[in-house]
This record gives C-alpha cells, structure tokens and sequence, in this order.
C-alpha cells in the first residue's frame, strides 16, 4: 500500500492529489519562511554579483557563500522544523521549562557555593570543628625523602662596590 493509500485509510488516491495534504497554517509557515529565505539568498547573490563587478573577489566568494546558507537550510528540511518549532505554542512552553529548569539550577549552585559547599560537607566540617587532634587535609605540607640532588650553595651576594661602578659608568658614558 502506498503513502496515499494510507492517507486515505484504504487503498484508493484521496483527491487525486500524490501527497498527504498538510493542514493549512502548518502549509502557510513553510511557504513564508521559505519565500524569506529564497529572498534572503537571492539578495545576498546579488551583493556578491556586485562586489565582484567591483573587482573584489575574495569578499564576493565570502558573500556568496553566506547567502547560499539559507537556501541550503531550506532544502534540508531545517526551516520546516524551525518553522514548526517557532509557531508552536508547546514548543514554546518547553523553552519556557528549560529556562525555568537553568534558573533553578543556577540559584541553588549560587546558594551552595555562599554557604560554603553541601550539608553533608557543612557538616563534616562541624564534626572536625569539634576534634582538635584532626589536621585538614590541606593543612599538612608534604613529607618529602632526602632529595637524590646535593644542596645546591647560595650564591655569594654581590658586592655594593660593584653594582655602583656600574651605575657610575653609564652616568660618565651619558656625561652626566
């Protein structure tokens, strides 16, 4: 059986027509958002028509390929989804409970870090607040093994006398 005979629920073509009709806003919302992208297209072509008139190829190749992206959305089937998506009440909704859904979660990880971390942590650090033998964890410097290294000797520090001749011949090159 076809996709018209099942259209039709038996095995005869409805109305002589070879697709399933679509109902009429869901029809007149492809049509609009397609005639917007086809102009869309069609102008952008023609700025990059004159751009290149102008000798200006790079930034016409670069025109016409932005204006060839609605066209190519549009024969994708992206628009259509879009276009469902975008005059969808439900659709809309769910936008509304995601963002609702963000929000929650942006305010109780703001509140979280405010009071210093969950309750379970909260309150392990209540129950080491209270034992004064207990060290935190970060608390403790490392014990490290004797290096495999020799310690290396400081460097003698340099002698005054040699850091003001220094500065005494570059004031004499400067005649100064």
């Amino acid at each position: 059986m076809s996709r018209r005979g099942m259209a039709a629920g038996v095995g005869e073509v409805q109305d002589g027509r070879d697709e399933v009709p679509l109902p009429d806003r869901a029809l007149e919302d492809r049509m609009i958002a397609e005639t917007v992208c086809s102009a869309v297209s069609a102008a952008g072509l023609g700025i990059a028509a004159v751009t290149a008139y102008r000798r200006r190829f790079l930034t016409a190749v670069r025109i016409a390929a932005y204006s060839l992206v609605p066209l190519g959305l549009v024969m994708t089937g992206v628009v259509d989804w879009l276009a469902d998506t975008a005059f969808s009440p439900t659709a809309w909704a769910g936008f509304g409970v995601l963002g609702v859904s963000w929000l929650l979660f942006a305010t109780t990880r703001s509140v979280e870090r405010r009071r210093g971390g969950t309750r379970k942590e909260r309150r392990e650090a209540r129950a080491a607040a209270g034992r004064p033998d207990v060290v935190p964890p970060a608390a403790s410097a490392p014990s490290l093994g004797p290096g495999s290294r020799p310690a290396a000797r400081p460097a003698s520090a340099p002698r005054a006398e040699d850091d003001f001749s220094d500065i005494e011949a570059i004031l004499k090159k400067h005649g100064i």
